[in-house]
């Protein structure tokens, strides 16, 4: 082991030290799990007589992320041509594009709905708002990497042609990044479905909001199923995600 290799592990060590003692974490709580056992006891059996209600009230989450990643994407991929040194027209719009999308990655999603709530309401159109803004800022940041990490020789290839840079990028990097953008997108489209369910419980709808009022009603045995119903969506996102880069590849 170098010195330098040390020194990064001696300093992983106190970065954990100190975060464990300065979050005041207290590990001896860890002998009353069992109070988490009895809880997860209570589940069973499960409840359907709502699961009705919770699926329909799941496409609404699904909607909601659907829109928000979306629209998101279709704002963020031409931002990241932008945004990436290779394909960025100048150095001021490569600065000034990074620094407003860091800007808006900085905001937390909550914030973001918090704003248009005197607007919209605690809605859905609300949680889409956010989400499609913080979406813009991260796939904007995510996609600008991947065309800065392209192979530049497809590039040079239609370059040769006397292509214009919009050519360029269509037919030199839009290939190669395709299958990568899609898996990025999907999961965006994952964390939108977990956003949307934590705005829903707040108020903004979907199961997030079915799944809280179950909690706070004591109903757990149908809480569980609402947690069965998005662990499935969430698979099935997945598998979508994958059976389309499979095919794109």
């Amino acid at each position: 082991m170098s010195w330098r290799t040390f020194v990064y592990f001696l300093l992983i060590i106190v970065a954990i030290f100190f975060s464990i003692k300065d979050a005041q974490l207290n590990f001896i709580d860890i002998k009353d799990i069992s109070n988490t056992i009895e809880f997860l006891g209570q589940l069973w059996p499960f409840d359907y007589s709502m699961i009705g209600h919770a699926i329909s009230e799941t496409l609404i989450t699904m909607e909601i992320a659907f829109l928000g990643t979306f629209f998101g994407l279709i704002i963020a991929f031409p931002l990241a041509f932008l945004a990436a040194i290779n394909t960025s027209p100048n150095l001021v719009i490569y600065n000034g594009i990074r620094t407003v999308l860091t800007f808006l990655r900085s905001i937390p999603e909550l914030v973001l709905a918090l704003i248009f709530v005197p607007t919209f309401g605690l809605t859905p159109l609300t949680v889409i708002i956010a989400i499609f803004i913080h979406n813009i800022a991260v796939l904007g940041k995510l996609i600008s990497e991947l065309i800065e990490s392209v192979d530049p020789g497809p590039q040079e290839a239609v370059a040769s042609t006397g292509a214009r840079k919009i050519l360029l990028a269509l037919y030199g990097v839009v290939p190669q990044i395709i299958p990568n953008v899609l898996s990025h997108y999907f999961y965006r489209f994952e964390v939108g479905i977990r956003s949307s369910i934590l705005f829903g419980a707040i108020g903004a709808g979907g199961i997030g909001d079915v799944l809280f009022l179950h909690f706070k009603t004591f109903q757990y045995s149908a809480a569980a199923v609402d947690v069965l119903i998005i662990m499935l969506i969430i698979l099935i996102v997945d598998y979508i995600g994958v059976y389309l880069r499979s095919r794109v590849i």
